[in-house]
């Protein structure tokens, strides 16, 4: 007896140079979603790698006929590939994660579970353990205590891009076409009802993780600056506290002039030169936080896309899945 499907669900899954891992994940995630009562379709994003992973994908869809490809012309990032793929997925759900292995396919049910229950949004929270590096940790630590703090969007300690979305969730986040883009900031900016599963990150499937220091590094820089107006804020209290400095030395010499004892009074090069470094250099940070916001400004203002695809997405593969003539049948071909 057959299952009664109950509604559609879309999956994105960006990959940059997996191609030791990309099959490998696919069989482990149709393990988890085959025996699923609900009708999928598979968005894979290829964000301009360099080995092997095209062709992976095209077995992939060859073999799976849920299984969609997009060719990004080039590395676009991990967030903007993320965004292509969410623009082509389709179902009443949509569920993002990476194609490593360390976001754990075996939650989508209960991810469903939740959506089904009234969750607009459901978020995954790593937990880290001992396998963990101290430097991974204490960074990210840093991270979201200091976006949380200067940001007036609280953003899940330890979230992660694996996350399921409603359609009003998904369209309301497509309409947010900024080119910087911290996506767990925008999904809780949106302020849809949403739950949390926590989970620990199994290992990769294979190979090295793709995001270096130096993409952390931007990540958190597009967060800062997308989120918080903090950096600027920074400059009026700098500003206040060098007018007290200001006030409180004014008094000082004018307490030598009451008292008669200007004698004592003596010009001090190194006090004067402190105050003009200490200021002249607090001027330039100040004018360098709003010079990145400037150019934050400028390239949103130039609406280059955020992603631009090599090619149409490949056709449906002729090869039909279990079940699949059920789908087509339900429209959602």
């Amino acid at each position: 007896m057959s299952q009664v499907v109950h509604a559609s669900v879309g999956i994105v899954i960006p990959l940059y140079n997996e191609e030791q891992a990309a099959e490998a994940f696919h069989a482990r995630l149709r393990q988890a979603i085959d025996r699923l009562p609900y009708r999928f379709a598979i968005v894979y994003v290829n964000d301009g790698s360099r080995d092997g992973t095209a062709a992976a994908l095209e077995r992939i869809r060859a073999g799976d006929g849920r299984v969609m490809v997009l060719e990004l012309s080039r590395n676009f990032g991990h967030q903007a590939a993320l965004t292509a793929g969410l623009d082509h997925a389709r179902g009443d759900y949509v569920i993002t994660m990476d194609g490593d292995g360390q976001h754990p396919p075996a939650l989508i049910e209960e991810m469903l579970r939740l959506a089904r229950a009234g969750c607009d949004v459901v978020l995954t929270q790593r937990v880290d353990d001992a396998s963990t590096s101290p430097f991974k940790r204490r960074s990210a630590e840093l991270f979201y205590g200091l976006i949380n703090r200067m940001g007036e969007t609280q953003i899940l300690r330890g979230g992660a891009d694996f996350r399921l979305m409603s359609r009003a969730a998904v369209d309301a986040l497509g309409g947010m076409r900024e080119y910087h883009r911290f996506l767990r900031g925008m999904v809780a900016w949106l302020g849809f009802r949403s739950a949390v599963i926590p989970y620990h990150p199994p290992a990769r499937l294979a190979g090295e993780t793709k995001y270096t220091l130096r993409k952390m590094l931007r990540l958190a820089r597009d967060a800062v600056f997308s989120f918080s107006l903090v950096p600027l804020y920074l400059g009026l209290s700098l500003g206040g506290l060098f007018f007290l400095l200001a006030l409180i030395e004014a008094i000082y010499v004018l307490s030598f002039w009451v008292s008669g004892n200007t004698a004592q009074l003596e010009p001090g090069w190194s006090s004067l030169m402190f105050v003009v470094l200490v200021v002249g250099g607090t001027l330039m940070v100040l004018l360098g936080f709003i010079g990145i916001y400037l150019g934050y400004v400028f390239q949103e203002v130039k609406r280059r896309p955020v992603y631009v695809l090599r090619e149409k997405p490949a056709p449906r593969s002729p090869a039909r899945a279990e079940g699949e003539d059920e789908l087509v049948q339900a429209g959602f071909e």
